[in-house]
């Protein structure tokens, strides 16, 4: 007892000690080893950073280590980070670093490396963020026997849309429909961001695939063909289904651009064939659906023009509602898929900056 007494008196005296060196925000994620030895303490400073397709981010993580036992061993500090999945057992290696020995991994190569501005800084730094990289990360330190994580999330600013390809509503299977958002300049969209996008205000009564293979639909304004009148608003789960045979449409994810979007001023309409030339004319291509949703969420680009675009759909974007041009919602106006060869519509091109 007197022994057990004795470790309880140490482990708050060093605990006490911390909290003396370190000042500690309440946004901090704190996790301290309760085994005997030397102690590892590693923390997040955020919870959650933010950025966006394109950009620079901090991930941060710093690590402290007992003073009493700071140059007592012949450890090297071993920092490793890799990105949670919907999976729990399964992390995808991003970096790991052990003194001079470093090692990025998959897409992350050439665009990760540790901030290092202190010695006991384990921040990593993304560079050229892509839409693959939003999710949870996880900062493990190692010395010797001992280890502590922290986990740090990273989102992206953007615009959730549903989409369906040209054979109709519910005709992808979990693979189609990952293979389609990435088609349109987009990624299958995570529950956390269909979410965001449910509060910000999305109400879409079609079911889609979600990165989680969970098939759900966004309800702000209840009413019988979407779940009945008497529901309350929210995102309905249709739950797991079988991801090769199920059938159903997307919710897809996009963010910021480096390009132009815009509407061609050309002096005649055009079939499809006649408005990928166009583009290709103009020094461009033809724009993708996620393009046009970026641009009319991001920059709030507005144009009463229908247009066609990559997927053979025709689409335009308001976010100045007006009469003859979505009176009542700012939103991306869908026309349909139209015939492309005798129908004459405009067309929004993209050019992509070097």
């Amino acid at each position: 007892m007197k022994s057990l007494l004795f470790l309880v008196l140490i482990s708050l005296s060093w605990a006490d000690h911390l909290t003396d060196n370190y000042t500690l925000e309440h946004d901090r994620i704190i996790h301290i080893q309760a085994e005997n030895g030397p102690r590892l303490l590693v923390e997040a400073e955020q919870t959650k950073v933010v950025s966006h397709r394109g950009g620079n981010v901090t991930l941060p993580c710093k690590f402290y280590r007992d003073p009493s036992t700071i140059g007592s061993g012949t450890h090297k500090i071993r920092v490793k980070w890799t990105k949670l999945t919907s999976d729990y057992l399964k992390e995808i290696d991003v970096f790991v670093s052990m003194g001079y020995h470093k090692k990025t991994y998959g897409n992350y190569q050439g665009r990760v490396f540790l901030n290092r501005g202190s010695d006991n800084d384990a921040s990593l730094v993304i560079t050229d963020i892509t839409l693959e990289d939003y999710g949870r990360y996880k900062c493990e330190v190692i010395e010797g026997l001992e280890d502590d994580t922290a986990v740090v999330a990273l989102d992206l600013q953007g615009v959730v849309f549903p989409y369906f390809p040209r054979l109709g509503r519910y005709n992808l299977n979990f693979h189609e429909a990952r293979q389609a958002c990435l088609d349109q300049d987009s990624v299958i969209a995570s529950f956390d961001q269909l979410y965001d996008a449910w509060r910000g205000g999305l109400d879409w009564c079609n079911a889609g695939w979600l990165s989680d293979g969970s098939v759900q639909y966004p309800i702000t304004k209840p009413r019988e063909p979407c779940g009945g009148r008497n529901t309350v608003p929210g995102v309905r789960n249709y739950g797991f289904w079988d991801k090769d045979k199920s059938r159903y449409d997307v919710f897809c994810f996009t963010s910021n651009f480096n390009g132009r979007f815009y509407y061609l001023i050309h002096p005649t309409k055009l079939t499809y064939d006649e408005a990928v030339q166009a583009c290709l004319n103009d020094g461009a291509q033809i724009a993708k659906v996620g393009q046009m949703f970026a641009a009319w969420k991001l920059l709030g680009y507005d144009r009463c023009d229908a247009g066609w675009l990559a997927d053979g759909s025709v689409r335009y974007p308001i976010s100045r509602p007006r009469r003859r041009c979505s009176p009542t919602e700012a939103a991306v106006r869908f026309a349909g898929f139209p015939d492309k060869k005798h129908k004459l519509y405009g067309v929004y091109c993209f050019r992509a900056y070097n």
